[in-house]
């Protein structure tokens, strides 16, 4: 599997499934983030919630000749042997009265499991551990403000106890969103962590009794 982070919670996961390369992008920005939206091929488009930092779809086509499928809400998907769950979730700590909904994705892609947590606002409860299950790879919001900050999103990483885990939604180079960076969740999260400039991994690299966190630089 390979993995690239393209900013804010944008990511490019791709895997070859029999034979042919799967591709799933997650939350696209438009320009008026600060960053400049990127063109993508793709199977499949996840989109937590419609804020424009997470929603341009514009500019992702169709990989193997086909327009990708976009999945914006809550349900049970399957596209070309990927499997997805969509979790209603809250984009803040007041059921979603300053932010809205966002919608957590559990994607069942090849033999590894990943969670893709959008914008969450807040820490899960019991019946969302439930629907999660065990998680191999979790995508985390930790710049605060308008998501989880880094203490809330280091609990919530000990709430689901993840094999890896990548921070996403926090401050860089370019992008105009006042949230905070990266320092606290890492901090929180003891300062043990990986850089990449992407990611390649199988699910027997994985770790078995610990969480790896894996801090990408954006591609």
């Amino acid at each position: 599997m390979n993995i690239s982070w393209h900013g804010q919670s944008c990511f490019r996961i791709s895997e070859k499934i029999d034979g042919k390369e799967v591709v799933l992008v997650t939350d696209p920005y438009s320009k008026e983030s600060g960053l400049f939206p990127q063109k993508f091929e793709a199977d499949i488009v996840t989109v937590s919630h419609h804020h424009f930092d997470h929603n341009y779809t514009e500019k992702i086509s169709g990989n193997q000749d086909e327009q990708p499928v976009i999945f914006d809400r809550p349900g049970e998907y399957e596209v070309k042997q990927v499997f997805i769950t969509g979790i209603a979730s809250f984009h803040d700590k007041k059921g979603g009265a300053e932010n809205g909904d966002n919608t957590i994705f559990r994607i069942n892609f090849g033999d590894i499991t990943l969670v893709h947590l959008g914008d969450l606002g807040v820490v899960l409860d019991e019946k969302q551990l439930d629907e999660l299950g065990t998680v191999d790879i979790l995508f985390v919001p930790v710049g605060g403000k308008y998501t989880l900050d880094g203490i809330a999103a280091a609990e919530v990483v000990r709430q689901i106890e993840p094999r890896m885990v990548i921070p996403m939604h926090y401050k860089i180079a370019g992008l105009k969103i006042e949230v905070g960076d990266e320092k606290k969740f890492l901090k929180e999260m003891g300062d043990r962590f990986d850089s990449e400039s992407k990611l390649k991994i199988a699910f027997k690299d994985l770790p078995e009794d610990m969480t790896r966190v894996v801090v990408l630089e954006k591609s």
